[in-house]
C-alpha cells in the first residue's frame, strides 16, 4: 500500500497540476481563438472548461491546507501554446487538433502518475475524476481528427 503524503508534499505535487492545467487552458484558449470547425470549437471551450475547475477544485485543496496555490501556469506555457499558434498560422484545424492532442498527452501522463501518488481519498478522487477528463479529452481529440 502507498504511504499517504503529508500536507506539505501534497501542496508541492497538486502546485505543479495546477500549473500544467494553467498551460492546458493557455493552448486551449490559443486552439478555440485559432479552430475553424463550430461544433470542434465548443468541444474545446467545454474542455478548457474542465482545466479551469481542475485549478479551482486543487487550490481549494491548497488553501484549505494553509498554502497558497499558483496563479498561473509556468515556462511550459509558452510550448504548448506555442505549438497550437503555430498550426493556426499554417491554418490548419487539424493542424491545431494535433498540437492538442500533444498537449493532452502530456496532461494525461501527469494525472496518471499522479493517481498513483498516496494522496487522502479526498484528494484521490478529485485526482482520478481528473484523469477521466483528460482521458476524454485525449479520446475526442483523436476522433475528431479521424473523421
Amino acid at each position: 500500500m502507498t504511504e499517504l503524503l503529508n500536507e506539505s508534499d501534497i501542496n508541492a505535487k497538486l502546485h505543479d497540476l495546477i500549473e500544467l492545467d494553467y498551460d492546458a487552458i493557455a493552448a486551449y484558449k490559443a486552439a478555440i481563438d485559432g479552430i475553424d470547425d463550430a461544433s470542434h470549437k465548443a468541444k474545446l471551450i467545454e474542455f478548457m472548461g474542465d482545466h479551469e475547475r481542475h485549478v479551482s477544485e486543487f487550490s481549494g485543496v491548497i488553501r484549505k491546507q494553509g498554502g497558497t496555490p499558483p496563479d498561473s501556469g509556468d515556462f511550459k506555457k509558452i510550448l504548448t501554446a506555442g505549438k497550437v499558434k503555430i498550426a493556426d498560422m499554417i491554418g490548419s484545424d487539424d493542424l491545431i487538433l494535433k498540437a492538442m492532442t500533444a498537449n493532452e498527452e502530456q496532461t494525461n501522463s501527469k494525472y496518471e502518475s499522479m493517481v498513483q501518488e498516496g494522496f487522502p481519498a479526498p484528494v484521490q478522487k478529485l485526482l482520478e475524476a481528473g484523469l477521466a477528463d483528460e482521458k476524454r479529452h485525449r479520446a475526442w481529440i483523436k476522433s475528431a481528427l479521424n473523421e
